[in-house]
């Protein structure tokens, strides 16, 4: 009735004789059980042109721009709904996928047509957070493998460690080899981007806040998988940097296919720098988001 008939929530409620908080429940229920699938229609002419001209000012091979209901509404879903698409139009047998993590990348699930995929392999790019609540990059990875019946590796250790002697020990004496050495040769990753601006989120309680005040000192704009860098794309020199327990931007740069997607006015300056620290061969963002980008040029 509301996917396919059109019907609005209202219009539900009366036909069937309910409230209609339940109708949004329902539906809501839905989506989140995988019940439903929704395309996203991107046949629109001035997405295109966008997705033309991010691709020319910024180097990107390829751009996907999605579509918004009005300037203001929230840029996640769209973006996430396109992701969902692309990934599940890129998977192949024996691929290795390396995925990151975020608000938005959470929602990709929804999205993701489900299909056999033998010998996929899917590696998480990210050590685990103590205290998740929207959030987690390892459930991420999870979920997305158990949709696919595919293998999962993840980073059994805390996002941020105490120090670099700590992050080589769990490398090389505690099990994790393994998945660093599988994430060199990686045929696609999935990531977000982290903005670090005043009054931004605290990470999780992953990074305190006086951390992140010297970050923003040391020119720290955004991050990709807690590997901060400024305005011109390069890793900043703060002691965060060594202590991540993620997969090294290097592996990540070296995977045959890099995927960004990310969106919002607070991320500008960081997509920005991601463009140049990471390279990616397909940006997803939205429609806003791109004619922001393209008003501010790539310089």
């Amino acid at each position: 009735m509301y996917y396919v008939e059109g019907l609005t929530q209202s219009a539900i409620a009366d036909a069937m004789g309910i409230g209609r908080i339940t109708v949004v429940r329902l539906l809501s229920e839905a989506r989140s059980m995988n019940e439903v699938r929704i395309s996203l229609s991107r046949d629109v002419a001035e997405l295109g042109r966008l997705e033309i001209q991010m691709q020319k000012a910024f180097d990107i091979p390829e751009v996907i721009v999605a579509p918004l209901s009005s300037p203001k509404a929230d840029p996640r879903t769209a973006i996430a709904a396109a992701t969902g698409e692309h990934i599940s139009s890129i998977l192949t047998p024996d691929m290795k996928l390396g995925l990151g993590w975020g608000e938005t990348l959470s929602r990709v699930l929804g999205y993701v047509a489900e299909r056999p995929a033998p010998g996929l392999a899917v590696v998480s790019l990210l050590g685990g957070i103590t205290h998740a609540k929207v959030v987690n990059p390892a459930e991420f990875a999870w979920q997305f493998a158990r949709m696919f019946m595919a293998e999962c590796y993840m980073i059994a250790a805390p996002a941020i460690v105490d120090s670099a002697a700590t992050k080589k020990t769990l490398i090389e004496r505690c099990g994790l080899k393994r998945v660093y050495d599988l994430s060199r040769n990686l045929d696609a990753v999935l990531l977000g981007v982290g903005a670090l601006v005043p009054k931004t989120a605290t990470f999780y309680g992953v990074i305190r806040e006086e951390d992140q005040k010297s970050l923003m000192r040391a020119g720290a704009i955004g991050d990709i998988l807690f590997n901060f860098f400024d305005r011109s794309g390069r890793l900043v020199d703060h002691p965060i940097n060594q202590r991540s327990m993620s997969i090294s931007i290097p592996s990540i740069v070296n995977a045959k296919s890099r995927i960004l997607a990310a969106g919002g006015a607070q991320k500008l300056d960081a997509m920005a720098g991601a463009f140049r620290l990471l390279r990616p061969t397909v940006v997803i963002t939205d429609e806003e988001t791109a004619k922001a980008l393209l008003a501010r040029g790539s310089g």
